[in-house]
C-alpha cells in the first residue's frame, strides 16, 4: 500500500483539498493505469493490492471514492464491499467496481452486492473520469486534464 499527492501547487492546495481514492487492484499493469490516471486528474490516492485490509485503510483515511477490483486473490471485491457497507464509518463511501466481469448477470450480482457504480475492463479513459467526477464533482478543479489535451 502507498499514499501519494498529486503535484500541485503549494497555493492550490492550500485553497482546496483534492479527493482521496482507494484504488484496491492485484495486476500491476492496471494499479498502474489507474494511479496515473488519477495522478492527471488532480486526485490523492492510496494503491493497494491487499483486499484484507480495505476495510482497515477505509476506515482510518476515510477516502471520498474507492475504487475496487472484483477478481481479487483472497477475500473478493463483492466480500469487501459487502463489509464496507455494513460498516456505520465505511458505509458512506462510494464504491466502484472496476472489473472484467462484463455480462448482464454479473453486473447485476455487482450491484447487487453492494457497489454503487461499476466499469468494465478494458476501459476508456473518459469513462474512468465520467464516473469518477460523477461522485467527485464538487471537490474538482473546473477543468478537464483530457480536455484540455484535446
Amino acid at each position: 500500500m502507498y499514499l501519494t499527492h498529486s503535484f500541485m501547487s503549494d497555493e492550490k492546495k492550500q485553497n482546496s483539498q483534492p479527493p482521496l481514492i482507494l484504488v484496491v487492484e492485484d495486476h500491476d499493469d492496471s494499479l498502474l493505469l489507474l494511479s496515473y490516471t488519477l495522478e492527471l486528474l488532480g486526485c490523492r490516492f492510496i494503491c493497494q493490492n491487499d483486499s484484507y485490509t480495505t476495510l482497515l485503510v477505509a476506515k482510518e483515511y476515510q477516502p471520498d471514492l474507492i475504487l475496487l477490483d472484483i477478481l481479487l486473490p483472497g477475500l473478493n471485491g463483492l466480500d469487501v464491499v459487502r463489509y464496507l457497507k455494513q460498516d456505520p464509518l465505511t458505509r458512506h463511501i462510494p464504491v466502484v467496481a472496476v472489473t472484467a466481469l462484463a455480462g448482464r448477470e454479473q453486473q447485476e450480482r455487482i450491484l447487487g452486492a453492494g457497489f454503487d457504480d461499476y466499469i468494465s475492463k478494458p476501459y476508456m479513459l473518459e469513462d474512468l473520469e465520467a464516473i469518477i467526477r460523477r461522485f467527485l464533482d464538487h471537490k474538482f478543479e473546473p477543468f478537464s486534464p483530457f480536455e484540455q489535451c484535446r
